[in-house]
């Protein structure tokens, strides 16, 4: 039986291959860092983490999270709401609701997870759910698993929001949710949460933002999109993570006025079978929502950092998808050269990530670098140099 499909599944794979599209995992050979060794090599620059704060490898972090271990036990193997609550869980959903502004905030395993059991909790049939066209696969699968009725709206484009806002109420929508990434990963470009938000308020409409690129450092306080845009009372449901800025390592929250969080905990079905997020995590997340809200310096030394490499590589003559996000693309458009360009730096010391389709558009292929607060001046001096030599080398 296997054979037929077997030829089928090889085909699918040839056909990646021949496009330039195959994704090859490099073994990373150390603990996660501002340097990494990668496939048993000499140490090099890591420039493609979403470790933005530096906190994946904080002593503090560190030590908290061996104190969860030693205190609470390596896992809880078993569902939250069977014997899956620890003090801890409580404490930190409480700490994430305080750090952005919520009435309450539910964990689940992953971002992933939260977005995925959020629409079909919230919606049904007579409802509808208007999506940003670049918003995350999570938000694009979870929202097809709810039966309300789907609206796109062009990237952060208010006119086109407004046009399916209007078009849900002419199909006489009960309720209207806008969903958004607060900060598109691909390029960088952070929502327009207020004007979301202003568009909501005519409308009638619940605002949910994922938040995953964004909380721990984009905002004054970091607290997120919501702070950035002065609208942190007027958002109703945020998702994020604890697995970039936070930490860096698994879990995802929801957070959001009481009632929808309650709701989730009855009915969200990754929330009740999925296994409770591990506690030595649980901890660590504790200690780096902590730093985070105790001194903005690491923040401020991220901010510092994009502003330095953004500059040097726009000298330098490359040309980058415009914002203020850590996230700088460095756009190369044709997929094969951004391959070639990723593995031709490595050779300098420098470990980056080609993007190509399906992960952005045909024709839209680029190398994503990422800052953190981590990397210092000397490492971001290096990786300008790479940039360049490697530039003149392909003749771009």
């Amino acid at each position: 039986m296997y054979g037929k499909f077997q030829d089928h599944l090889q085909a699918e794979l040839q056909q990646i291959e021949d496009s330039g599209l195959t994704k090859n995992e490099r073994q990373i050979t150390s603990p996660q860092g501002a340097r990494v060794s990668v496939n048993s090599g000499a140490p090099v620059l890591n420039l493609c983490a979403n470790n933005y704060l530096g906190l994946a490898q904080h002593p503090e972090v560190q030590a908290a999270a061996i104190r969860g271990l030693e205190e609470w036990g390596y896992g809880m193997a078993s569902v939250r709401f069977i014997c899956g609550t620890q003090t801890i869980h409580k404490q930190l959903e409480s700490d994430l609701s305080a750090f952005v502004g919520s009435e309450a905030t539910i964990l689940y395993p992953s971002c992933f997870d939260a977005n995925a059991g959020l629409f079909e909790t919230l919606l049904g049939s007579e409802d509808a759910v208007i999506s940003d066209e670049l918003n995350h696969a999570s938000i694009i699968d979870g929202v097809r698993l709810c039966k309300a009725k789907r609206y796109r709206y062009r990237n952060s484009d208010m006119a086109d929001l407004e046009r399916q806002l209007q078009a849900a109420d002419g199909a006489r929508a009960r309720f209207k949710l806008i969903t958004t990434d607060g900060v598109f990963s691909m390029d960088g470009t952070i929502a327009k949460l207020d004007e979301i938000c202003d568009l909501a308020d005519k409308y009638n409409a619940l605002v949910h933002f994922d938040d995953c690129h964004a909380s721990g450092f984009v905002g004054a306080n970091g607290r997120g999109t919501h702070e950035h845009h002065g609208c942190m009372d007027r958002v109703d449901i945020i998702t994020g993570t604890l697995g970039k800025a936070l930490g860096g390592g698994s879990g995802g929250f929801t957070s959001a006025r009481q009632e929808v969080v309650d709701l989730l905990r009855q009915r969200s079905r990754p929330y009740l079978f999925s296994n409770t997020v591990a506690p030595p995590v649980v901890a660590g997340a504790i200690k780096a929502l902590q730093l985070v809200t105790e001194s903005n310096q690491l923040q401020q030394q991220l901010m510092d950092n994009t502003a330095f490499f953004r500059n040097g590589m726009e000298t330098l003559g490359f040309r980058l998808l415009p914002g203020e996000h850590p996230i700088v693309p460095v756009m190369l458009d044709d997929a094969a050269l951004a391959a070639k360009f990723a593995e031709r730096i490595l050779a300098h010391g420098v470990y980056v990530v080609a993007f190509s389709y399906p992960v952005v558009a045909r024709g839209k292929a680029r190398i994503r670098t990422q800052m953190s607060a981590a990397h210092s001046r000397d490492d971001l001096e290096l990786a300008l140099q790479a940039f360049a030599t490697v530039k003149r080398e392909l003749g771009i």
